[in-house]
C-alpha cells in the first residue's frame, strides 16, 4: 500500500476527453470540458513566476502531528454504552485492544479491526479504560472514559455579557496533555458585515478544556471590528513542543490572556462609520495554555491605500483569510491572507517557539493580473501536485509551497470550495467550487494539480452554496451539488439523481463510510428518494446567520467518526454531540492526518466549510492503516 502523504514527481494530468474542447449539454446545463496540451494549460494559468530567492529550502518526510491520547469516550444509547477510542497513527498496524468496565475486563479476547464496543445494558455511569495489545503485551491507557450518557456533553462557558453569542470554535491540544481543547470566538450582537457601517463591541477569544475549565480570555480591543471576515484564528502546534499556539490578527489595545496590552492601550482608530482604516495592524502568536502573547509583528500585508482593494470605504480591504500548511512537508506554517475581490495577498510565517519569521509573500499585484479577484470566502490546503508539500488553493487559483503562482482558472470569486480525495480510483486530490459571478460557470470541478477545468455547470446566477463528498454508496466515488444546479452529479459531471436537501456541512456520523449531511442543528442521511433525519439538536443553535454552521465539527473524541459542537441557545455552554452508532470500520484518528488537521484549523475562516482528509473515505475506499499516515508526534 502506498503512503498517504507521498513524495513523488508532480504532473498528474486527467482529461475527460482525449483532446480538443468538447461542449456537451446535459440536464441542468452541464458542459464537460477538456483542455489538451500544455499551450492551453499555460494560457489558462499564465507564466509561472520564479520562487522567491529567500524562501526556506523545501524538504519532505515524516510530518509533525498532534501527540493525542486515546480520546476514550462512553456514549449512552438505548442499547447500552458505545465505548469508542482512537486508533493512533503511532499504533502498529496489527494492534489489538481490551476494554475494561469499572476495572473489570469485558472483552474475552483482544479486539482487532475496530475501535468501538457496544456494552449492552451497561449502566450509564460506568467508567471504562482501554488497553493496547502489541505482540501479546498489554499496555493500559492512562485516561478514563469521558461519559456522554445522553450522547452529548456540555462545556460550561463564561459569557462576556448578555449581548454576546458563542460563535466559531476550533480545537487543539493547548496544554500538552493529549486531549483536544476548544478555542472559542465570542461575537457581539452588533457585529457587522464589512459592507455595513457601525461601531461594534469588542471581540473576545477564550480557551476551554473539555472539562469546562476556562484557561484564558483575549480581548481583541476596540480596533478589531466584529464580524465574520475580520477575525480568523488558527490553533496549531507550530513550534513542535507538543502544545498548540493560537494565532490571530491584533491591534492597538488588544489585551492578552495575562492582562498585557499590545500596542497603545488608549488608541482609538475607528472612524465615524465604525471602520478601522488607520493605525497599526499586528499578527500575534499566543501561548495556547496561558493566552500570553509570545510574539507580535506587523501584519502582512498592511492595508496601504484602502481603494487598492476594491472600494474606498473599508469593505474589501478588510477581507481576511487564514490557514495552516506544511509548506516543507514536515512542519506547519502559518498562512495569513488579505483580499480576494481584486488584489489578493497571502503571507506565510514560521514560528520557532519565541519569534515569528516570514517565509514568503504572494501578491497578485506582482504575480500578474490573472491572479487578481480569484479568491473565495475560504481557502483550502493540501498537497495538490503530490510533491510531499502543501499548496494553498485560494478560490479559482492555487499558490505553490514556495509562494509562487501555480495556476488560475480565471473564473473568479466564490462562496464555497471543497478539496479532498473524493475519487479512490484516481490518485491525488479533487477540487469542487462554486462561483458568485453570474457570468462565470455556477460550479466547477477542477484538477487541483494544474487548474484544468474538467467540467462545469451553466452560468447565470450567484451560486452561494456547493458541496463535494461521498454521500451515496450506490455511486462510485464522490458526489457534487450546489444551489444553482438541480441535480446531484458524479465525478464526471453526469446527473445521477436527486440532490440532497441541504448544501452546507458534512459529517461522518453513522456506522458506514459515506458521509452524512450536517445543516443548521440537524444531521440527515442522503437517499435517492429522500433524506432521513438522524439527529436533531435540542436547545442548541447554529451560527453565522443563514450560513447555519456549527461552532466546530471534527474528529474530537473516540474513533474516526466526527463530533458536532453547537452553542446552547443561551450561549451558556458548548454542547458536543457524538454518535451512538457502532461501526466495524477502523480508521486512524483523522486529527493525525495532515490534510484533515489543517482543514480543521481553517474551518473557522470566514464562510466555514467542513474538513476533508488527504485520503479517501467512502464505499470504495482502500484499507487505511496507522503506518500509512507517516506522522511523528510533536514533542517526542
Amino acid at each position: 500500500m502506498r503512503p498517504l502523504h507521498p513524495t513523488r514527481e508532480p504532473g498528474r494530468r486527467r482529461r475527460l476527453l482525449a483532446a480538443g474542447l468538447v461542449g456537451v449539454l446535459c440536464a441542468g446545463g452541464l458542459s464537460a470540458l477538456a483542455y489538451a496540451g500544455e499551450e492551453e494549460a499555460g494560457a489558462r494559468s499564465g507564466d509561472r513566476a520564479a520562487a522567491p530567492s529567500d524562501v526556506a529550502p523545501a524538504t519532505s518526510g515524516p510530518y509533525q502531528m498532534d501527540d493525542l491520547d486515546r480520546g476514550l469516550v462512553s456514549v449512552g444509547s438505548p442499547d447500552g454504552n458505545l465505548v469508542s477510542w482512537r486508533l493512533l497513527a503511532t499504533d502498529p498496524d496489527d494492534v489489538a485492544f481490551h476494554v475494561y468496565r469499572d476495572g473489570t475486563r469485558i472483552t474475552e479476547r483482544p479486539m482487532t479491526g475496530r475501535t468501538n464496543l457496544l456494552d449492552a445494558d451497561a449502566p450509564a455511569d460506568a467508567t471504562y479504560t482501554v488497553s493496547a495489545v502489541v505482540d501479546g503485551v498489554e499496555t493500559m491507557a492512562a485516561e478514563q472514559s469521558l461519559a456522554l450518557p445522553t450522547a452529548s456533553t456540555d462545556i460550561p462557558l463564561d459569557r462576556p455579557g448578555g449581548n454576546y453569542q458563542a460563535n466559531d470554535a476550533s480545537v487543539g491540544d493547548v496544554n500538552g496533555d493529549g486531549e483536544l481543547d476548544i478555542v472559542l470566538k465570542w461575537n457581539p450582537d452588533d457585529a457587522k458585515d464589512n459592507s455595513q457601517s457601525g461601531v461594534t463591541s469588542n471581540v473576545y477569544v477564550d480557551a476551554y478544556t473539555l472539562g469546562g475549565e476556562r484557561l484564558w480570555r483575549v480581548d481583541l480591543g476596540r480596533n478589531i471590528r466584529a464580524g465574520a471576515h475580520y477575525t480568523q484564528f488558527q490553533v496549531f502546534d507550530y513550534d513542535g513542543d507538543g502544545s498548540a499556539e493560537v494565532v490571530m490578527k491584533t491591534a492597538d489595545g488588544t489585551v492578552d490572556g495575562e492582562g498585557t496590552v499590545i500596542g497603545d492601550a488608549d488608541a482609538d482608530h475607528r472612524n465615524s462609520g465604525g471602520y478601522v482604516l488607520s493605525g497599526p495592524e499586528f499578527l500575534t502568536v499566543f501561548d495556547g495554555e496561558t493566552g500570553a502573547a509570545i510574539d507580535t509583528v506587523d501584519y502582512v500585508p498592511g492595508r496601504g491605500n484602502v481603494a487598492d482593494w476594491g472600494d474606498d470605504y473599508g469593505n474589501r480591504v478588510d477581507r481576511f483569510l487564514a490557514g495552516t500548511a506544511y509548506l516543507d512537508g514536515q512542519r506547519p506554517s502559518i498562512i495569513m491572507a488579505r483580499g480576494y475581490y481584486t488584489r489578493s495577498v497571502i503571507a506565510a510565517w514560521d514560528f520557532d517557539g519565541s519569534s515569528l519569521s516570514q517565509r514568503w509573500v504572494f501578491d497578485s499585484d506582482e504575480a500578474g493580473g490573472q491572479y487578481a479577484g480569484q479568491g473565495s470566502h475560504s481557502l483550502s490546503v493540501g498537497d495538490v501536485d503530490e510533491d510531499g508539500r502543501d499548496e494553498i488553493v485560494y478560490g479559482s487559483m492555487a499558490v505553490d509551497d514556495d509562494g509562487s503562482p501555480l495556476w488560475t482558472t480565471g473564473t473568479g470569486h466564490g462562496d464555497a470550495q471543497h478539496l479532498g480525495d473524493f475519487d479512490p480510483s484516481d490518485p491525488g486530490l479533487e477540487y469542487f467550487k462554486v462561483s458568485e459571478s453570474a457570468s462565470q460557470p455556477s460550479s466547477l470541478f477542477i484538477d487541483p494539480a494544474n487548474g484544468d477545468v474538467l467540467w462545469e455547470t451553466a452560468s447565470g446566477s450567484d451560486n452561494g452554496r456547493g458541496v463535494g463528498g461521498d454521500i451515496w454508496a450506490d455511486n462510485p466515488g464522490g458526489e457534487y451539488w450546489s444551489n444553482a444546479d438541480g441535480s446531484l452529479r458524479d465525478g464526471e459531471g453526469e446527473a445521477i439523481g436527486r440532490k440532497p436537501g441541504s448544501a452546507n456541512f458534512l459529517v461522518w456520523w453513522d456506522g458506514d463510510t459515506t458521509r452524512e449531511l450536517l445543516d443548521d442543528t440537524h444531521i440527515d442521511k442522503y437517499g435517492p428518494d429522500g433524506d432521513t433525519r438522524l439527529l436533531t439538536g435540542e436547545g442548541v443553535v447554529s451560527g453565522n446567520g443563514t450560513k447555519a454552521t456549527p461552532a466546530v465539527s471534527a474528529d474530537i473524541l473516540g474513533d474516526w467518526r466526527e463530533e458536532v459542537v453547537w452553542a446552547a441557545s443561551d450561549s451558556s455552554a458548548l454542547r458536543i454531540h457524538a454518535t451512538d452508532e457502532p461501526t466495524d470500520v477502523a480508521i486512524p484518528a483523522l486529527m493525525q492526518d495532515r490534510q484533515y488537521r489543517t482543514s480543521v484549523a481553517w474551518q473557522n475562516t470566514a464562510y466555514n466549510q467542513p474538513p476533508h482528509p488527504g485520503f479517501s473515505i467512502g464505499a470504495e475506499m482502500a484499507e487505511v492503516t496507522p503506518s500509512m499516515l507517516g506522522g511523528v508526534p510533536a514533542g517526542r
